[in-house]
């Protein structure tokens, strides 16, 4: 699989909405729980953008071949990936709890998870979109469960824009500015931002808290 996707995009790296269309389509999936890491679509997408910038190394196949854009692409990746998971929000939103319940849901989804899930909604609301983007194996159900819950539609979008603005943009760009430096050192990198996100995590976890401790408990 990951070979196939690196392979799409350099082959048509000198075909923009190709390039464009195949980001939206990768990003849907994964965002349906295909096993499609959404960091490798990222680093991809990056990649035809390091090669756009850097014609002398991947010469076009014609002289008046137009290659992406390398903000386009960042935007697009941004996009594709806001409108993924808005679309499984709006899933759960319009079928409800019901289909937590259906046979081939649970095994896509086991009830432990679905039970952190609701956990993390009860005790964090809102902000617990934040945790299901960057934990692994919760992002799917986990919105779902937003739309099931009834949360903002205003308020997801915001803070899964918030989520994602910190970590699509950017992968995107640093590919596609520094490429095979980056792509050298990705696994290193994605380690130290990894944990970045989950030192602030931690911290927001303990503010939190440390104020339902504050919090007086209305005597009886």
């Amino acid at each position: 699989m990951e070979q196939t996707i690196s392979e799409v995009f350099s082959q048509y790296a000198y075909s923009p909405w190709l390039v464009y269309g195949a980001i939206c389509l990768f990003m849907l999936l994964s965002a349906f729980g295909l096993p499609l890491p959404e960091e490798l679509v990222l680093i991809s997408a990056g990649f035809v953008g390091y090669m756009s910038l850097n014609p002398e190394l991947y010469p076009p196949p014609s002289a008046d071949a137009k290659s992406v854009n390398v903000y386009v692409l960042a935007a697009v990746s941004f996009f594709a990936v806001i409108g993924a998971d808005f679309l499984i929000y709006y899933i759960g939103r319009w079928i409800g709890p019901p289909l937590f319940k259906r046979r081939w849901f649970t095994r896509l989804v086991s009830e432990a998870n679905l039970e952190k899930i609701r956990g993390w909604m009860h005790k964090w609301g809102y902000w617990a979109v934040i945790l299901f983007r960057f934990t692994p194996g919760v992002r799917f159900p986990g919105h779902l469960m937003c739309g099931a819950m009834g949360l903002s539609r205003w308020k997801f979008i915001a803070i899964d824009s918030i989520a994602a603005g910190l970590s699509v943009p950017t992968q995107v760009l640093l590919v596609s500015f520094y490429g095979e430096y980056i792509l050298k050192y990705f696994k290193q990198f994605k380690i130290y931002v990894i944990s970045i996100a989950i030192t602030g995590v931690i911290i927001f976890l303990i503010y939190k808290w440390f104020q339902q401790r504050r919090t007086p408990v209305p005597r009886a």
